[in-house]
């Protein structure tokens, strides 16, 4: 029953209560407990959910043909460059906000939609911090490409998703059913803290960037094994 109980689906975790108490013969009146269990079963099976969610994102290609894919894309740019309109939707301009080349969907490769999903979030959400990160960007000696480093990043938040290492913080971030929103909070921590870390470490070059990114991660995947961690970018 108990082995059972952390495969359980969200609509069946009610009866998995019930039988959980049954064969530890806890009594069915103990509301305390019988409300904790249904929240940590909710939890579990929910961070479940949660990747397949993610996951499901991430396998989506970025479709150029796809109206609403593009209309993410050029919002995107609105957020990020209110004060400069894009002349063409292939164009040069997309490198002013970190992207390789003349069309963005290339980069979105290895990320799929989730990568497009994560930038626009952040920028949305937290437009002035984007603004200030996309300027500190082009820094003359320290500068990055700022959306080519926000989709590594959501690689980052995705695989510390897949190896369950999220599990602490959403578990302590969220009362029941994390959803996908918690995960781009997570996503939007990385990027904050990610340029706060590159300005602090003063790398000699972009060059060395998979080396200051790995140490990222290791400082990231510390904070995590904090069983009370909580890591969120306040407004």
């Amino acid at each position: 029953v108990l082995r059972n109980a952390v495969h359980v689906e969200e609509a069946e975790v009610e009866k998995c209560v019930r039988d959980v108490m049954k064969e530890k013969k806890i009594e069915q009146q103990d509301k305390r407990f019988k409300t904790n269990l249904h929240l940590s079963l909710l939890q579990i099976s929910g961070y479940k959910k949660l990747y397949l969610n993610v996951e499901n994102l991430r396998k989506v290609p970025y479709d150029s043909e796809n109206q609403k894919h593009e209309e993410q894309l050029i919002e995107l740019w609105n957020l990020l460059m209110p004060h400069e309109s894009l002349k063409a939707r292939i164009s040069k301009q997309w490198c002013d906000i970190g992207f390789q080349g003349d069309d963005p969907k290339t980069d979105f490769r290895g990320m799929g939609l989730l990568g497009l999903v994560n930038l626009v979030y952040f920028s949305k959400h937290y437009t002035s911090e984007a603004r200030q990160i996309l300027s500190r960007s082009n820094h003359p000696t320290l500068g990055y490409s700022y959306a080519i480093v926000g989709i590594n990043l959501t690689e980052m938040a995705y695989s510390l998703l897949k190896n369950g290492a999220l599990k602490a913080h959403l578990y302590n971030m969220v009362s029941g059913l994390p959803q996908l929103e918690h995960f781009h909070q997570f996503y939007c921590y990385l990027v904050y803290e990610f340029d706060k870390f590159w300005f602090e470490e003063e790398p000699e070059s972009i060059m060395h960037f998979n080396q200051y990114r790995e140490k990222f991660h290791e400082k990231i995947k510390g904070l995590l094994l904090d069983y009370n961690v909580v890591l969120t970018l306040q407004h």
